[in-house]
């Protein structure tokens, strides 16, 4: 699949809420939990990757964070606490920072941003507390800003990010139970108004029941495209 959404910026749907962006020289990849059941990559699969973005603790967006890393020298970034328990699992390169700071890389600009959700991690069976969880804006160097929510409830301060970043796409969770349902995601996008939205967080167990045709019926007669990527496909 190919359909230009904007200045030189290609975007690979990986399942669930994996991403990869790739723009202005720079690559970034999002929750990389590549092993996911929708669409089972290897790290070897994905290419080059310039920059890592974890948005909370959970296993389904941490995924193969570790692996990632290791294999292609990224730097992670991550919320301050669990950067260091990513550090402490064995990534040799975090970067810890907190919402509202902005992080600046060849290529892009990357913020953290507030999230409605919880954020822990699991390991030896313990349950450890992750920091809190985030969403990240990312403005790369050829204009294009794109925003991934992370697992989110609707937030009023989504209009904050519309203000401040005018996100030209957004990558939002629509699954329910767990995220938004398109109902709420509909209403996000109504704050947001950006260009395009991709949905993520849906289908990958039979609890997430929402869908992109729930959401593109939600937001007929508004000038915000709904693009519904398959796990493995691109737009750019």
């Amino acid at each position: 699949m190919a359909a230009k959404i904007g200045r030189g910026v290609s975007v690979t749907f990986y399942g669930h809420a994996a991403f990869k962006l790739s723009g202005a020289g720079v690559t970034v990849l999002i929750d990389p939990w590549l092993s996911n059941p929708l669409l089972q990559t290897p790290v070897e699969q994905v290419g080059k990757v310039d920059l890592i973005l974890v948005t909370h603790g959970h296993g389904d967006h941490v995924g193969d964070t570790v692996e990632a890393a290791q294999k292609t020298n990224a730097p992670v970034v991550a919320i301050h606490e669990l950067s260091v328990i990513l550090a402490q699992w064995g990534v040799a390169r975090v970067i810890g920072m907190n919402k509202g700071g902005t992080f600046e890389f060849p290529g892009v600009k990357v913020t953290m941003t507030q999230a409605v959700h919880s954020s822990t991690v699991e390991h030896q069976g313990e349950i450890i507390a992750a920091g809190d969880p985030v969403g990240f804006v990312m403005r790369f160097d050829n204009g294009f800003t794109a925003y991934h929510a992370g697992d989110t409830a609707a937030f009023k301060d989504m209009e904050l990010i519309r203000d401040l970043y005018h996100p030209d796409l957004a990558l939002l969770p629509i699954g329910s139970h767990y995220v938004m349902s398109p109902p709420e995601a509909a209403y996000a996008c109504r704050m947001l108004q950006p260009r395009w939205v991709i949905p993520m967080h849906y289908g990958t167990f039979p609890v997430l029941t929402g869908t992109p045709e729930e959401l593109r019926d939600l937001l007929k007669g508004e000038n915000i495209e709904v693009i519904a990527l398959k796990p493995g496909e691109m737009v750019k």
